[in-house]
């Protein structure tokens, strides 16, 4: 696949550039560039950067940064055999516990959320960081929610890291899942006030805290877009009317002209006859009657969107 002409391979982690130096200079630029573009299209563009993934596995499978950037890419379109076994390659090649929370999460994908449940108690929990840590706790409610365990899902979120008032690089995100596992279970005064502590501390738009508040309070958005095109058709649509009823007119008008000169023209020929009656009475006069279309087409607002 092309590699836009910006992407130099300098752009990935200093880390991951350290792997790579395992590899000749020319295949590691190229496996450079292919992980830079995985990383660039994953949210915008999850098969394009699955896509490039593939390559640089191909290109380098015994990297452990590229095993992981191919299970996140297989994660992001939902395939999570895939991205599963990619991430026990990467561990394996490591020894690191960072992709426990990732792993679980592909086992909900695959329909099991016990097995998700039972890595959540895992010692190797124990082993994450902070965010890490977080991460297991969102999984592990959401494995609970899958096995219709609302109560059981709502007091699994509730820890000292979303009574915190401290913004977090997680707190958006944690405080979502709570909230909408607080609206799942009906209790929706609750559910609201929680999304509305989302929304302050989602700083980068990571969640759609927002809408759901509105929603709760009943707030419709209109497309403005949406609503300019359509009046601008309605304009469209009312000029082309009234150039019909233009022509229309001018039409009539013209046809009243045309048989008031049709009956000059009889008043002209009657005197004629009278004056020459000897000539006249044997001779028949006729009239033609021109009818005149106006074949123009009606113009179109080119403006029209």
């Amino acid at each position: 696949m092309p590699i836009p002409e910006d992407v130099t391979g300098e752009e990935i982690d200093k880390d991951v550039r350290q792997e790579l130096l395992s590899l000749p200079k020319g295949l590691a630029e190229d496996v450079s560039k292919n992980l830079v573009m995985v990383a660039r299209l994953i949210d915008e563009d999850p098969e394009g950067a699955y896509a490039y993934s593939k390559i640089a596995l191909r290109l380098a499978s015994r990297v452990a940064a590229v095993r992981e950037a191919a299970g996140f890419a297989a994660y992001a379109n939902q395939k999570y055999s895939e991205a599963l076994a990619e991430f026990r390659a990467a561990r394996r090649m490591t020894g690191s516990v960072d992709l426990w929370p990732v792993m679980a999460d592909c086992e909900r994908g695959l329909g099991r959320p016990e097995k998700a449940l039972e890595m959540a108690g895992a010692a190797e929990v124990h082993k994450l960081d902070k965010a890490g840590q977080v991460e297991m706790r969102l999984v592990a409610a959401g494995a609970r929610r899958d096995m219709d365990q609302l109560d059981a899902a709502i007091v699994t979120l509730q820890s000292p890291e979303l009574a915190s008032n401290t913004v977090q690089p997680w707190t958006a995100r944690l405080r979502y899942a709570y909230a909408d596992a607080l609206l799942a279970a009906g209790r929706e005064d609750e559910a609201r006030e929680w999304f509305a502590k989302a929304v302050e501390s989602d700083k980068d738009g990571s969640t759609d805290a927002s809408d759901r508040l509105a929603e709760m309070d009943g707030v419709e958005f209109v497309d403005a877009f949406v609503e300019d095109d359509d009046e601008d058709e309605s304009d469209t649509v009312t000029d082309a009317e009234a150039d019909v009823d233009v022509d229309d007119d001018d039409e009539v008008e013209f046809q009243d002209d045309v048989s008031v000169a049709d009956e000059l023209d009889d008043e002209d020929d009657g005197i004629e006859d009278d004056k020459d009656d000897a000539v006249a009475e044997s001779k028949e006069d006729v009239v033609k009657e021109g009818v005149i279309e106006n074949d123009a087409p009606l113009k179109e607002d080119d403006d029209k969107n």
